[in-house]
């Protein structure tokens, strides 16, 4: 986003060594995934014109909807209640029909694979809820994260702990006893353990208070800062606008505006339908 940000002046170390190739997941086990088309050239990861819905015979929920983020960025979908926000990031990660369009991840058409063959492609997807294992201690959380990684993850773990300091302090603590801000941070972390090149945030601040909201955005901005990129559904639209160099409003599955997060901020249209004015 150009222009100045007050978060975006202070992100955090560069080191981009979390950004190598790996992957988890499980979602569907009988589905398979069909080829990679390589197609160079176009955003670092898009989803272009994806009309489609849930199941085979479902309705479309996304109309001709793209949705797209360049390496190191962060795109934030925003928009009412109801407007196919958290589908279209499924969309992307393969969770839901594509009757149109296609989805592109640096340069390879990855439409056809499963969503556990992107996370092996790269892509990291922390859902709203029931995103961490409550019984398990942080540590294990974490370590869940590289369970099909062969090398050693110590660093990354490492990597982790510094960009979520309290997560050290609590790795023997069953995760389910943490706070709601806590949890997410370990959501998240877990999902860096797979060393993405793209982590998908699915609601991250949720109901947790607004000073917890704004620890949370500061780790988003840092995690982007390695060179990840950053695609995030969010219902405080004012303050992830603040922090995204892309936003995409979405209303009944379409794009209704899009722009940096600067220019939807200062666009009286958006301001007044979509952020109090």
């Amino acid at each position: 986003m150009s222009g100045s940000n007050p978060y975006r002046d202070d992100r955090g170390n560069k080191d981009a060594s979390i950004t190598r190739r790996g992957g988890e997941g499980t979602v569907d086990t009988t589905r398979r995934s069909g080829p990679i088309h390589p197609d160079p050239g176009g955003p670092f990861l898009i989803g272009e014109n994806m009309t489609g819905g849930y199941g085979r015979n479902g309705p479309d929920i996304l109309h001709d909807c793209t949705i797209a983020v360049d390496r190191g960025e962060i795109a934030v979908i925003v928009g009412p209640n109801g407007a196919g926000k958290s589908t279209g990031m499924k969309a992307v990660f393969g969770m839901l029909t594509l009757r149109q369009g296609h989805v592109k991840l640096d340069g390879q058409d990855i439409t056809e694979l499963t969503p556990q063959d992107r996370v092996a492609q790269g892509m990291g997807f922390v859902p709203q809820t029931s995103n961490i294992f409550t019984s398990m201690t942080v540590e294990e959380n974490l370590e869940m994260g590289a369970f099909i990684r062969t090398d050693d993850f110590s660093s990354t773990m490492e990597q982790v702990y510094e960009l979520f300091p309290i997560l050290r302090e609590k790795r023997r603590q069953p995760a389910g006893e943490l706070s709601g801000g806590q949890r997410q941070q370990v959501a998240v972390g877990r999902a860096l353990m797979t060393q993405p090149k793209v982590l998908m945030l699915d609601e991250p601040t949720a109901g947790v208070s607004p000073i917890v909201m704004d620890e949370l955005f500061d780790r988003i901005i840092e995690v982007a800062r390695t060179g990840i990129s950053i695609l995030m559904v969010e219902q405080n639209a004012r303050q992830a606008l603040a922090i995204a160099d892309k936003g995409y409003v979405l209303v009944q599955g379409r794009n209704a505006y899009t722009g940096t997060g600067k220019e939807l901020l200062a666009d009286p249209e958006v301001r007044k339908s979509f952020l109090g004015g």
